[in-house]
Order: C-alpha cells, then sequence, then structure tokens
C-alpha cells in the first residue's frame, strides 16, 4: 500500500451508451463483484487507454445475454489514494502474504488451492488481502495492477497486443469526475 505515485490518473470504463450517458449524468458507478474479478471487488477502469475500454465493450457486447447493446466508454478522474499497486514490491509482498494465508485456508478444508481456475484465484487472494490489510486498520481505496496480454506484435516481442493497466476502485470517493471521452482519442494514431 502506498500514495508514492502520482495521486490522480486518468480511467475509462467501457459500458453501454445508455450506462455512460447515465454516468457522466451523474448517475452512480456500480462495483463488480464477480468470481473472475482479478483484482477483487470494485469498480474497473483500463488506466490511461480509452480504445481499450471501448474495444472491451465491443468484445462483452457480442457475447451472449449482454447488458451491453451500444458500446461506449467513458473517462473518469481517479484519485488513487491508498493504493494496492501490484507494480511496486510492497503490494506483492502483500498479495504472497494473502496467497498463502488462502492456502493455508484451503489446506484446512482438504482442498488444494492449484485447482482454482486462475481469475478466481486472483480475486480470492486479492479479497484476502483485504481481509489482512483491514484487520490492521488499513484501507485500501484502489488496487492496480499490469497484464501482459495478447499475442507479441511481432516476432520475438516483449510487448503483447492487449497489455494494459488496470484500476479497479474499491472507495467511490476517489472517483472525482466523469467526462465524455473525444471521438478523437478514439482513433488510431497512425493509419
Amino acid at each position: 500500500m502506498h500514495r508514492l505515485s502520482t495521486n490522480f490518473v486518468l480511467g475509462y470504463h467501457g459500458c453501454d451508451l445508455k450506462t455512460a450517458e447515465a454516468l457522466i449524468a451523474g448517475d452512480p458507478f456500480k462495483p463488480s463483484s464477480n468470481d473472475y474479478d482479478w483484482l477483487g471487488h470494485g469498480i474497473y477502469f483500463w488506466e490511461a487507454n480509452p480504445q481499450r475500454g471501448l474495444d472491451f465493450a465491443l468484445e462483452v457486447s457480442k457475447r451472449k445475454n449482454t447488458k451491453i447493446i451500444q458500446p461506449a466508454v467513458v473517462g473518469a478522474v481517479i484519485e488513487l489514494g491508498q493504493c494496492l499497486d501490484m507494480a511496486t514490491q510492497s503490494a506483492v509482498e502483500m498479495v504472497k502474504l494473502a496467497y498463502n494465508s488462502q492456502e493455508a485456508t484451503f489446506r484446512k478444508a482438504g482442498r488444494s488451492i492449484q485447482s482454482e481456475r486462475l481469475r478466481p484465484l486472483d480475486c480470492a487472494v486479492v479479497m484476502r488481502a483485504h481481509t489482512l490489510m483491514e484487520q490492521q486498520n488499513i484501507k485500501c481505496d484502489t488496487v492496480r495492477g499490469i497484464f501482459i496480454e495478447g499475442e507479441p506484435i511481432y516476432p520475438g516481442s516483449g510487448f503483447n497486443s492487449k497489455t494494459h493497466a488496470q484500476i479497479a476502485v474499491r472507495n467511490k470517493d476517489c472517483i472525482k469526475g466523469v467526462f465524455r471521452v473525444p471521438h478523437d482519442h478514439l482513433r488510431p494514431i497512425l493509419s
């Protein structure tokens, strides 16, 4: 947990157009609490990446029983506050400690933590980290993670097509403002 990085970031939330308009009009964001939310429960944003937020909404709109009919993206000014930032050593150590605690719970129940699916395991471990921090009167406002996803962008590349930083906001007061994303922020830089 720290307050060492820039305190404010821009985040982008992929959603349906009706939801985007409601958020811009002042409706509150609704936190996600799925078992596959890899940064734990919260309101999810793509950091500094409006196009990735829109791409996510487009992907979800193609699924069965989706709530996203007309894909859109909104921007938000986010104060990170007390951030469990997985790009820092202190957060990595906290999450390792949470994993060990979660593994001990599984072992006592006669289960193997290795049998858990990847994202639900990440979610459970991050949620355990929150529990451990709360036991020490440490409140976590946001969680930030960097995810390497997609295919290499060229043969032998260490850069992947869908690598991104994601933020899960746990404390709604950290969302300081919502804005409409300018159309020119959604076009590729080069054609």
